[in-house]
């Protein structure tokens, strides 16, 4: 059964409430002040809350935005309850993000509607996104043995040639093949590593100890660390002269190999996406606050569909040209927010790929 917190400072109201719940069947816990109420929401963990304005210590508008300055409590449903009735007040409670506005003095009936109106509606985002969960699992399962069985078949390919004209090869050829197959090689290694960092950052919630420890770490000189993967992914795509480069001197919130993986994939999709002789710009600056990178390619580019669909962590179509499994960018995406960034991708199919990083200072 759903639970529901009630915070509110007037014992009649509040105990009328929880008796009403209680009758429904649901599981209450209440709150006598809005500093209560904060802790009770962390500890309870409620799928609703119904919260009073007006209050001491800390009133409902101060409850409502320490929780939507939250991560995990973003979509928490949040619903107002107050006598006052203008429509200022309506407003402001809108602006901070409530769900919803009961006002005094309410029926039965109008709090049960309320209540089930607000539930019904989490309950479908939460369907929707365990829909999307679902199809992430079905696109990888396609995705990752077409994904490693290409690279794998070269490697093979390439050892056997080695092997059969070892006799006959120039030194130089020897190593050209060993490139080849250090290459292929790494390039299994990444996606197998991708695959388990994908696992356990589906896992790792905001408000996780692990997660609150990723936000204290730091990378000074950050520039320097984009350029030398910028410069070193151009170099393992033969496009040294398609890298443009033009990065202020950065210090990001995020520590070194965090940073390193998320440039990586962000711009190894720039390259593997675009054609050999177009340009690949990097570019980054520091102003009011934020720290914010671009990368850009003018390739394969993306539709809108598939842009909504890497925020709900799904692959990009098997078909395209060039595909993948969509897990580096996914990766990336999830992990600059969990260092409460955000990433803004803006494309025009066959002509431009836009991907922003903004991190807080």
């Amino acid at each position: 059964m759903a639970k529901i917190l009630v915070i509110e400072d007037e014992a009649g109201v509040r105990d009328s409430i929880v008796d009403i719940l209680n009758a429904e069947d649901f599981i209450v816990d209440s709150a006598v002040n809005g500093e209560e109420g904060l802790r009770q929401i962390r500890e309870f963990h409620p799928d609703l809350v119904i919260c009073d304005i007006m209050m001491p210590v800390l009133d409902g508008y101060g409850v409502l935005e320490q929780v939507r300055q939250t991560p995990d409590l973003v979509t928490l449903p949040f619903v107002f309850l107050s006598a006052k009735a203008e429509r200022n007040d309506f407003r402001s409670g809108m602006d901070l993000g409530a769900n919803d506005y009961l006002t005094k003095p309410f029926t039965y009936d109008d709090l049960l509607r309320m209540i089930r109106t607000r539930l019904a509606a989490q309950g479908a985002v939460e369907d929707k996104n365990q829909q999307q969960l679902s199809a992430l699992r079905s696109s990888i399962s396609t995705a990752l043995p077409r994904e490693l069985g290409g690279p794998m078949r070269e490697v093979l390919s390439l050892a056997n040639t080695l092997i059969e004209q070892a006799d006959t090869l120039e030194p130089e050829q020897v190593v050209t093949l060993a490139k080849a197959i250090q290459r292929n090689a790494q390039r299994s290694a990444r996606l197998t590593q991708n695959v388990m960092l994908f696992a356990k950052l589906d896992r790792l919630k905001p408000n996780q100890t692990p997660a609150e420890v990723l936000r204290h770490q730091r990378t000074d000189r950050a520039d320097e660390v984009i350029a030398t993967i910028a410069q070193t992914l151009a170099a393992d795509y033969l496009r040294d002269d398609d890298l443009e480069l033009a990065l202020e001197p950065l210090s990001v919130p995020m520590s070194e190999a965090q940073l390193r993986k998320v440039c990586e994939e962000l711009i190894d999709n720039a390259f593997k996406f675009s054609a050999v002789g177009t340009p690949i710009k990097v570019f980054g600056s520091h102003a009011d606050g934020q720290v914010t990178f671009y990368v850009i390619d003018y390739g394969q580019g993306m539709t809108a569909d598939q842009i909504a669909r890497v925020g709900a962590y799904l692959q990009f179509e098997p078909e395209a040209e060039t595909s993948g499994t969509g897990l580096g960018l996914t990766i990336a995406k999830r992990l600059v927010e969990l260092h409460q960034g955000e990433v803004l991708i803006e494309s025009i199919p066959g002509q431009q790929t836009i991907v922003r990083v903004a991190l807080p200072d």
